[in-house]
Formats: C-alpha cells, sequence, structure tokens
C-alpha cells in the first residue's frame, strides 16, 4: 500500500479504499455509540471516507488517514447531536407530542445500560472513553484523534470513568 499512497489520483483511491475495508466496521460502531442510529452512524462514516477521499492529497502524512478519518466520523457525530439539538427546540412547530413519546420510547428501548450511562457523561469523556474502551486505542491515538493533548485524554479517561462509577453506585442503592 506505501506505494499506492506515494502516487497522485489513483494512488489514494486505492488507500482509501483500503482504510474503508480494513476500518469501515469499528467506525460505524464507534459512530453508532455515539449517535445511537445504525443509519445515521453509516451515513456519518460514509461522509467520513468521502471527505478523506477528497482531501487525501492534503494530508501531511498519508499514514495519518485513519486518525483523519476516526476525526472526521467524531465531528460528523457532533454535527448529528447539534442538529438534533435544534430540531427538538422547533419539534413541537413541527411533529405533534404523541409521535415524539412514541420514537423517544423505541429509542430508550434499544439503549442497553451502559450505552445510557455514557449518554450522561459529557461529549468529550464519552468520546474518549469509547475510543479508549470500545476502539481500544491507546492515549496516543486518541490524542491524535481528538486533537488534544495526550494529558488531556488521561485525565479526561479518569474524570470520565469516576463519573461512571459514581452513577453506577448511585443506581445499586
Amino acid at each position: 500500500m506505501a506505494d499506492e499512497v506515494s502516487g497522485r489520483g489513483g494512488g489514494a483511491v486505492a488507500a482509501v479504499t483500503d482504510l474503508f475495508r480494513d476500518h469501515h466496521l469499528e467506525l460505524v460502531r464507534l459512530a453508532l455509540l455515539m449517535v445511537g442510529d445504525v443509519a445515521t452512524a453509516e451515513d456519518v462514516v460514509q461522509d467520513a471516507f468521502e471527505r478523506l477521499q477528497r482531501g487525501w492529497l492534503g494530508l501531511r502524512r498519508p499514514s495519518s488517514g485513519l486518525a483523519y478519518v476516526r476525526s472526521s466520523v467524531l465531528n460528523g457525530c457532533r454535527s448529528v447531536h447539534r442538529r438534533a439539538a435544534v430540531a427538538r427546540r422547533h419539534a413541537p412547530e413541527l411533529v405533534e407530542p404523541n409521535e415524539l413519546s412514541a420514537d423517544a420510547s423505541l429509542a430508550a428501548d434499544d439503549r442497553s445500560e451502559v450505552v445510557a450511562a455514557l449518554r450522561l457523561l459529557p461529549r468529550r469523556q464519552r468520546e474518549v472513553l469509547v475510543l479508549r474502551y470500545y476502539l481500544d486505542l491507546d492515549v496516543a491515538e486518541i490524542a491524535a484523534t481528538l486533537r488534544i493533548a495526550p494529558s488531556a485524554v488521561r485525565s479526561t479517561a479518569t474524570r470520565g470513568l469516576a463519573a461512571l462509577a459514581q452513577h453506577y453506585r448511585r443506581t445499586d442503592q
């Protein structure tokens, strides 16, 4: 793949195709944990790979393609959450209240206890914990993906784990 990556045009297509083949499922799972909907997660990942394809020649190092697409997936998930927040603010104008409650109950039924607890965490803590414990990335990879310092990754993970432990202590009582 190294020879293909260094080439122009066709090499980019081959490199992105290889990344897609090797990491698509893991990225969809990451997005699913962040957005809670399979179709939306698949759309976010597809958009991320399209952006990677268009921006491949602008990458400083072709080896950073995976970090780029992970960051792009997380950014896409953030955008989904922002759009959902706007939709919720305007929902009474757009949808009947009983339709909202039916959708909300279906979504609640689909969530596991761990995913529900993760959703209580602030966005950054949730991202760090999912990248660390679900994708099994090390601190350096998480730092590159989120574009933060390794020390910020460690402290954010510590705070997130403490918050989850506190949540479970409260629910066990």
